[in-house]
């Protein structure tokens, strides 16, 4: 796995509960993905200039422990799978400090032509570099 997002949770992170709502740990493994995919190539330049998108189709969270303002957080991600269109990956967010999973995220995302909207193959060399980035992770721990 590697390290894809370090943040910190803030007071206007938190709910009337005094945690971090949902929509930041949403956001938080957002930034992740962003991360991850430039590590494979898919970078806004590089889907700027192929006119491509990449799409969620399929995000699953569990929600481990609750994470409040001040703490600090650290995101590790890894490829799961690869396909020609299709790239599946975890990320894992931890508490920075006591190392305890708050949060396992996978995803499933599908590569588009941002113009037809249509899904379409990546090019052969950011397939090979996903490849090269997968990794495993016991999901039935999550």
């Amino acid at each position: 796995m590697i390290e894809t997002y370090r943040g910190a949770v803030y007071p206007w992170h938190c709910d009337q509960m005094g945690h971090m709502n949902v929509m930041w740990y949403v956001g938080k493994f957002d930034e992740a993905t962003w991360n991850l995919f430039a590590a494979m190539g898919v970078t806004t330049a590089w889907l700027r200039e192929h006119k491509r998108g990449m799409a969620a189709v399929q995000q699953d969270i569990t929600y481990k422990r609750e994470l409040l303002a001040g703490d600090t957080v650290a995101v590790r991600s890894t490829l799961l799978e690869v396909r020609d269109k299709v790239v599946r990956f975890v990320h894992e967010m931890r508490h920075a400090v006591t190392g305890e999973v708050a949060a396992v995220c996978v995803l499933t995302g599908v590569s588009i032509d941002a113009q037809t909207r249509k899904s379409c193959a990546l090019p052969t060399d950011v397939v090979e570099r996903g490849r090269a980035l997968v990794g495993s992770y016991d999901l039935g721990r999550r």
